[in-house]
C-alpha cells in the first residue's frame, strides 16, 4: 500500500523531480493524473509526464499534488 505525501513547497517538487517518484494530481476532489512524474514546475504550473507523448499541464493553485511512497 502506498503512502501519500502532499507536495506544497518548491523543495518538495525539486525532490520529486530528482528522485523520479510518481505523483497523483487532484482537482475538485477528483484524480486528474495518476502515476505521472514531474518534468518541470514554476510558480503557476506543474508539468507532468505519464507516457512518451502524454504530457499534462496542471495549474498549481487549482490542483493538489501528492507523492506516492511505498511503505
Amino acid at each position: 500500500m502506498a503512502i501519500n505525501r502532499r507536495l506544497n513547497t518548491d523543495n518538495d517538487f525539486e525532490e520529486v523531480i530528482e528522485t523520479q517518484r510518481r505523483i497523483r494530481v487532484f482537482r475538485d476532489n477528483q484524480i486528474v493524473d495518476a502515476g505521472a512524474v514531474v518534468v518541470r514546475f514554476d510558480d503557476s504550473v506543474v508539468v507532468t509526464q505519464s507516457g512518451v507523448s502524454d504530457i499534462a499541464y496542471h495549474n498549481r493553485r487549482d490542483c493538489e499534488f501528492f507523492e506516492l511512497k511505498k511503505r
